[in-house]
C-alpha cells in the first residue's frame, strides 16, 4: 500500500500513529490473516524527493509503504475469507482511517522478483 495521510495531521503525527498504534494493533492480530511479515516504510523528509520527482516528472511522494506479507495469494484468500479475517480487516480498515487518506493511497497486490 502506499499511503497518503490525512491533510488535517502532520507526517510526523502520521508517523506516530502509524508506528505506535497501528502496527502493533496489525502485528497483534496478523495471524488471523495469515500474514507472515509486516513492514512499513516512512518517507523521509529530505530534499533529495523533491529531486527525484522534478527530475522525472512524478507525482509527490506518500507519506510511506505498508508492505504486508503473506505465503501465497491463497493464504491472503483464505486468511481475508474467514470470519476472524473479516472482523480483522473491517477493524484494520476503521483503524486506518485515523490516519490515512484512502483517496489519496493505493493499494495492490504484487508478485516478487528479485534480481
Amino acid at each position: 500500500m502506499c499511503l497518503t495521510r490525512h491533510p488535517d495531521i502532520s507526517r510526523e503525527e502520521f508517523k506516530d500513529y502509524w508506528m505506535n498504534k497501528h502496527g502493533p494493533f496489525f502485528m497483534k492480530n496478523a495471524d488471523a490473516m495469515g500474514a507472515k511479515k509486516y513492514v512499513q516504510s516512512h518517507t523521509l523528509d529530505t530534499p533529495l524527493n523533491e529531486g527525484l520527482r522534478a527530475s522525472r516528472g512524478m507525482l509527490p511522494e506518500y507519506d510511506g509503504v505498508a508492505e504486508v506479507w503473506f505465503e501465497s495469494e491463497q493464504v491472503l484468500i483464505e486468511g481475508m475469507s474467514s470470519p476472524e479475517g473479516q472482523k480483522l480487516g473491517a477493524a484494520l480498515l476503521e483503524d486506518e482511517s485515523n490516519f490515512i487518506d484512502h483517496s489519496k493511497s493505493s493499494a495492490f497486490i504484487v508478485e516478487e522478483h528479485e534480481f
